[in-house]
């Protein structure tokens, strides 16, 4: 029992579900929590998301409202209590993108294709007011030299000001709603609904205002998993045909986004979490991000981020891992990088 159990039965009680068989679900990155209810044939899913630790169920409200509204399948919301961060919530089900296109690897382009899709018509509509993400992307790409590569920190403001050009010179579309952790294990196949409402969308709440491509890239480029040629292609296709774009354009835009999110996910997302909060898992996502880095900074687009990042990198080696590992924790409590 945790304290906030008390207060949880009665969200629970006073929803309708306090007679509910609880079920402890994996959790993310966050210290959010979540449970299924399972009370006959019904489903719900409970977000227990302490205030006092820091999080706030605003924002993911908000976001479920708008996508709502927009006929995209977001969890909708049975009850609220954002004071104490509580959610009571549609439960979409297990059938993640990723789960699925495991266990049937046939289906995987039909999957990224209809993510992509749903990108699309997501891009349609004027985004919610939210922060503007082109504002931070340049300063966190350069939270690589924080946590990853601190000898080099003296590249910070370079590496900054290289990255901006990269941005403000490719990323010149229109601001859309950003998902940032769009990829298959946040995603969940629902092939009984139609359009892009087939996919259901999770953790969204840290969604802002951005260049269209940075959730494409994030789908196709994913460290979680190894994304197929044809999958990525797929979506690729599927996101050309359903938009204007020019194919030359989106692959520069693509690459720009790419690395970006690469130096920020290997520096203040994986090596910070081993380092600052002991968390080892994350260690095995380094390698990929690093590959998929190398191949997206060869574009034209990143010559000048690529030129400053030689020889400033290590390789996430075997033996780079392991001394990485072996220093877990030894960072706590040292909040040296900035937003997430």
């Amino acid at each position: 029992m945790t304290d906030r159990d008390p207060m949880i039965r009665d969200f629970l009680k006073a929803t309708g579900w306090g007679f509910a068989t609880r079920i402890p679900l994996a959790g993310d990155a966050s210290l959010r929590r979540y449970e299924r209810l399972v009370r006959g044939n019904d489903r719900a899913i409970l977000m227990d998301a302490p205030p006092d630790s820091g999080e706030d169920t605003r924002p993911f409200i908000e976001i479920a409202d708008w996508l709502a509204d927009h006929g995209l399948s977001s969890p909708r919301i049975i009850a609220r209590d954002p004071d104490n961060g509580l959610l009571l919530l549609e439960d979409l089900g297990d059938d993640l993108l990723a789960t699925h296109a495991a266990s049937h690897p046939e289906d995987e382009p039909i999957l990224y294709a209809a993510a992509a899709g749903l990108l699309a018509d997501l891009h349609r509509h004027v985004p919610p007011a939210r922060p503007s993400y082109p504002a931070q992307m340049a300063t966190l790409a350069a939270t690589v030299f924080d946590w990853y590569a601190p000898e080099a920190q003296d590249r910070r403001d370079d590496l900054t000001a290289a990255m901006q050009r990269a941005i403000d010179t490719t990323l010149t579309g229109p601001e859309v709603l950003v998902h940032r952790d769009f990829h298959a294990e946040n995603l969940i196949w629902l092939p009984e609904r139609t359009g892009p409402a087939r996919i259901g969308l999770l953790d969204f709440q840290d969604a802002m205002r951005g260049p269209a491509e940075y959730d494409l890239a994030s789908l196709i480029h994913d460290p979680r998993r190894a994304v197929s040629p044809r999958a990525a292609r797929a979506a690729t296709t599927a996101y050309l045909d359903a938009t204007d774009i020019d194919p030359e354009i989106l692959h520069a835009r693509i690459a720009v986004c790419s690395v970006q999110r690469s130096l920020r996910i290997i520096g203040k997302v994986f090596t910070r979490l081993c380092l600052h909060s002991g968390r080892t898992s994350y260690l095995r996502f380094i390698p990929p991000t690093w590959v998929a880095l190398q191949r997206e900074l060869r574009h034209p687009a990143l010559d000048e981020v690529r030129a400053l990042l030689v020889d400033l990198l290590p390789e996430p080696d075997a033996a780079w891992l392991a001394d990485t590992a072996a220093r877990a924790g030894t960072l706590y409590g040292r909040d040296r990088a900035g937003a997430p």
